[in-house]
């Protein structure tokens, strides 16, 4: 079983990761895990590149994923988990479904909001062609 745990530091999506620890006997095999963030892009401003160069915005996103992705790591590595992990730039709902199905996932699994209508989650759903567990 190979699963796509998306996260965004969010408690809820920390409940995600919880619930893929605790329910690993559902399959027969140790699932094999890819955590993955998605950092939405920081807007274009007129000028901003002259003062911002790529290296700069390209560190900024892996500090900001690494540091989003801690504690998920700190969980599945308490629960001896073996994982991967993933930081992407983009839309995070449309890349979720597109890493899902590239990357041969047998599974999304998500936290969600109780009100999640709307949301990243939701949107995930619609998209994706892998299954998807959403964790409330």
């Amino acid at each position: 079983m190979k699963i796509l745990l998306a996260v965004d530091g969010s408690p809820h999506s920390l409940d995600a990761v919880k619930c893929v620890i605790d329910h690993a006997d559902w399959f027969r095999e140790k699932p094999r895990i890819e955590l993955l963030t998605v950092h939405r892009p920081v807007p274009k401003i007129g000028g901003l590149g002259a003062a911002v160069g790529k290296a700069q915005l390209e560190r900024y996103y892996l500090e900001e994923g690494e540091e989003t992705l801690a504690p998920a790591k700190k969980l599945l590595e308490r629960a001896g988990a073996t994982f991967e992990t993933r930081i992407l730039v983009g839309e995070p709902a449309e890349l979720i479904a597109e890493q899902a199905k590239k990357g041969g996932f047998d599974l999304v699994c998500i936290g969600t909001s109780a009100n999640w209508l709307g949301s990243t989650a939701n949107k995930v759903l619609r998209l994706s062609e892998v299954p998807v567990l959403l964790v409330k």
